[in-house]
């Protein structure tokens, strides 16, 4: 067998391009597909309109065309009226070349003194996600600027249908950049901006019963339990390091209860969970923690580390005079969960059981 390293060369670059030509081709086809759905949506639309057809003449076009096109899929009756649904949300929907497209938001139109009834978002995002990303978003999200920053992030991060459900539960287009904190006083101005969008103000725990959240140990355990969740949860860039994470100061130990590295601030990331309301205490447990990461833990190149308390309740008054004398940058977070799993996270989440068995 050839070892030579030239050739592993070759076969590396051959796999990147074979790698890059099925996401390219799994891309495109994503994109004819919304454009039928859309070109169909719109046929719909104005036939229905013109015509005045009702509930059972889709039926019928969804019958003849299975009887014309034997095995066809994704134009059933239900289908039919999602494609639809996508059209007449996005009647304005420019199909052509250009990078952005503009979308009229009917929510801002109708208000008088809203800046114009436009909202822009890049082409490329808007065809990168499923029909059925798009179908959910109409479904849950009424405002164009909402559904936007879902398809954004989407696209991006490329969350599965679930994932991006889950992100809607959590209600992270309210909360995300809403963090109490003293970013504003101790971060460089170039994070700044970057470090509002990756902490929200609140964390949606779903994978804890409610019952489950007087021990801060057990907590701490189910979120190491469920890592994945709980980074997809934060948002962009989490990398785990460790819970229980031990700092030595002369001589004493000292416990972080979660650690990560953030790739986009380039900056470990304390985390302290609280089971009840926020103390001042906690704020200067935590800048504690910070100091001792800055000075023995974070690497030359890297920047001053990050803390967040994460704690069941707050007053964000309290919160901004306890932390606001700090020179380490520090927010404060709340978690929710509920005593019942979503029906949309069963099969992703494990239930009360099962990690009742876990923990034993």
């Amino acid at each position: 067998m050839t070892t030579d390293k030239n050739y592993m060369a070759f076969i590396n670059s051959l796999k990147q391009e074979i790698i890059k030509s099925r996401y390219q081709a799994a891309r495109l086809a994503n994109r004819e597909q919304l454009l039928l759905y859309f070109k169909t949506g719109r046929m719909l639309s104005e036939k229905v309109k013109t015509q005045k057809w009702g509930t059972k003449v889709l039926e019928q076009i969804a019958s003849d065309l299975q009887s014309n096109l034997p095995g066809l899929k994704g134009f059933s009756f239900t289908n039919l009226k999602k494609m639809r649904q996508f059209y007449e949300a996005y009647p304005n929907l420019e199909i052509g070349p250009s990078a952005t497209v503009q979308i009229e938001d009917p929510n801002l139109a109708e208000k008088p003194n809203a800046i114009g009834p436009w909202a822009t978002i890049q082409l490329e995002a808007f065809y990168s996600i499923s029909f059925t990303h798009h179908i959910l978003l109409l479904n849950r999200c009424k405002k164009a600027e909402e559904r936007f920053f879902y398809i954004e992030n989407s696209a991006t991060q490329f969350w599965s249908v679930s994932v991006m459900e889950h992100q809607i539960d959590a209600n992270l287009f309210q909360k995300q950049g809403k963090l109490s904190n003293n970013f504003q006083a101790t971060m460089a101005e170039s994070l700044k901006p970057s470090a509002l969008n990756v902490f929200k103000d609140e964390y949606l725990l779903d994978f804890i019963a409610g019952d489950e959240l007087e021990d801060e140990r057990h907590i701490e355990q189910q979120v190491v339990l469920n890592i994945r969740n709980f980074i997809l949860q934060m948002g962009k860039g989490f990398c785990f390091i460790g819970n229980q994470y031990r700092i030595e100061v002369d001589g004493d130990e000292f416990f972080i209860d979660l650690l990560f590295f953030n790739r986009i601030l380039q900056c470990l990331v304390a985390f302290e969970l609280k089971k009840g309301k926020f103390k001042p205490a906690d704020a200067g447990q935590l800048n504690f923690y910070l100091n001792v990461l800055d000075d023995k833990v974070k690497l030359q190149q890297e920047n001053s580390s990050i803390g967040i308390v994460l704690c069941k309740e707050k007053n964000n008054t309290v919160v901004e005079f306890a932390i606001k004398s700090f020179d380490k940058a520090m927010g404060v977070a709340t978690y929710k969960t509920s005593k019942k799993t979503p029906v949309q996270m069963k099969g992703i989440l494990p239930d009360a059981d099962q990690l009742g068995k876990l923990l034993e």
